[in-house]
């Protein structure tokens, strides 16, 4: 497209051009052409955008990459190849678990300060600031706090960087477990395990690259949206693992159908799906079917032995405590957990809590009730897993998060209630493994444990420092989708190097 401002020819006679004529202006500044796409709002654009795309202008620029399943490659060399998120979901106290806050003690009875602005969710009682409902001790060498709802994972204190900072953005678990998961409160978007699998593929072609497993008693409240791969194609979403008896039905078909049978089906399907494809280009849905019937052919051989825990040794099975209560349930699915990362899985997340208030961590009728509860159920598993992960060389390579998707409150919900109201504005969660400093502490909330106060860690810093962690820069690692290249962190995040080893 030219522009108004134009070099005028010579003339016969002339020592040369004559001077460029000086552009036309309207009253309010404007030049011509200026005017006329700013009019309207700029709505004169969208008819100049229709054209260009008419005219297949944008069809170079708008597409995706496809999927593929041959891994990418990362940005930088990883220091975990694997990570498994501990989701406790219902938000676990920080004060009563990670965060030991001896100030509630000397300040137990009393209200909480005036200037400490917050939104009191569910409109509930609010009562006064209440002490840790049990001890905190020191462990390790590193001497770092951990109460006894944790006395077991308290042994492996060295490994751990406990962020002590974290914020979020909403009060509601629902769209705080989005937010967790995906890195915003919005439904629609790529959780963080797709976008691990979208950037670094899967080690093991015959298993899935991205592993969720819920809890019996039901799944996060928001559903399917914490582990979806939102725009991007339904081959990055997070595949369901069931949490008891076995873990993925149907592996096998019907007897009467051996497996050149079964490959001779697919190859047809195939055929039929490749000329539905040559007649209709960039369908990414049929393309992430035919993956997934693909995926689900190979998992008939490698996944039965990937969740098969008899191969393990007894002593093994008693460490995670499958087979007893409470413990067995998590004990089992921390166990296929590490025997999935061992396979190359990218991204397992194991919930614990499901359903709704008691059945989650969602502490509000008595925090030693409920924490006492659950703490007992994953206590054991998880510090077995932590040691399985070490004796097996595997803890370096493998990044170990947990937490949930906010805190709790410093005081109680109503005079003798001991139980906690949500709280986004300061909690805390762990990582180990995978490049991450043992025995450490990172961040501060107040006195109280209302705020974060130093080092504050978005949810966007965790994602980040994760992203970063899987040899993953979160500001390169993008996806096209409608006109922008969206990302995890969405222009947000920093990576908290403090904490990496």
């Amino acid at each position: 497209m030219s522009t108004d401002r134009q070099s005028v020819p010579s003339k016969p006679g002339n020592d040369g051009p004559l001077k460029p004529r000086a552009p036309r202006l309207f009253p309010c500044g404007l030049q011509r052409r200026e005017f006329v796409w700013q009019m309207g709002a700029g709505f004169a654009g969208l008819a100049l955008a229709s054209l260009l795309d008419a005219d297949g202008y944008f069809t170079g620029e708008a597409a995706a990459e496809a999927p593929s399943g041959d891994a990418h490659r990362p940005h930088f060399a990883p220091k975990a190849k694997s990570c498994i998120f501990l989701m406790m979901n219902g938000a676990p106290s920080h004060v009563d678990t990670f965060d030991y806050k001896p100030e509630l003690t000397k300040y137990a009875g009393k209200t909480i300060p005036e200037d400490k602005k917050f939104i009191n969710s569910g409109n509930r009682k609010m009562g006064f600031l209440t002490p840790n409902w049990r001890p905190f001790r020191p462990g390790g060498e590193s001497g770092l706090m951990v109460s006894d709802y944790f006395p077991q994972v308290r042994q492996h204190a060295d490994k751990l960087a406990v962020i002590k900072s974290c914020h979020a953005d909403s009060h509601a678990h629902g769209s705080a477990l989005v937010a967790m998961n995906t890195g915003s409160t919005f439904i629609g978007r790529p959780s963080l395990g797709s976008w691990s699998v979208y950037g670094l593929g899967s080690e093991n072609q015959s298993l899935p690259g991205y592993v969720v497993i819920l809890d019996k008693r039901g799944g996060p409240i928001s559903g399917q949206p914490n582990w979806s791969s939102g725009f991007m194609p339904s081959n990055y979403q997070g595949t369901l693992f069931r949490p008891t008896g076995t873990p993925i039905l149907d592996l096998r078909g019907p007897r009467h159908i051996d497996d050149a049978a079964q490959r001779d089906q697919l190859e047809l399907l195939a055929t039929l799906n490749r000329q539905h494809l040559d007649r209709r280009k960039g369908v990414d849905d049929l393309q992430s079917r035919v993956a997934s019937y693909e995926l689900a052919y190979r998992m008939q051989s490698a996944a039965p032995d990937a969740v098969d825990l008899s191969q393990e040794s007894k002593q093994t099975i008693e460490a995670y405590g499958v087979g007893k209560q409470p413990t067995d349930e998590y004990g089992r699915n921390c166990l296929i957990a590490r025997r999935l990362v061992e396979r190359g899985v990218r991204f397992v997340q194991l919930y614990s809590g499901g359903g709704h208030l008691e059945d989650t961590w969602d502490a509000h009728e008595s925090i030693e009730k409920n924490h006492g509860k659950h703490g007992a159920e994953v206590d054991q598993p998880i510090a077995a897993l932590l040691a399985d992960l070490e004796q097996r060389g595997l803890l370096d390579s493998t990044l170990v998060l947990w937490g949930g998707e906010f805190g709790r409150m410093p005081f109680s919900e109503g005079p003798g209630a001991p139980g906690r109201n949500h709280n986004p504005y300061g909690f805390c969660m762990w990582m180990a493994g995978g490049g991450v400093k043992g025995g450490v502490s990172y961040g501060a909330t107040d006195e109280i444990g209302f705020e974060a106060v130093e080092d504050r860690a978005h949810v966007h810093d965790i994602h980040a420092t994760i992203l970063h962690l899987m040899g993953l820069d979160h500001e390169r690692l993008t996806y096209f989708h409608q006109g922008r290249e969206e990302s995890l962190t969405d222009v947000h995040g920093r990576v908290i190097r403090e904490i990496l080893a």
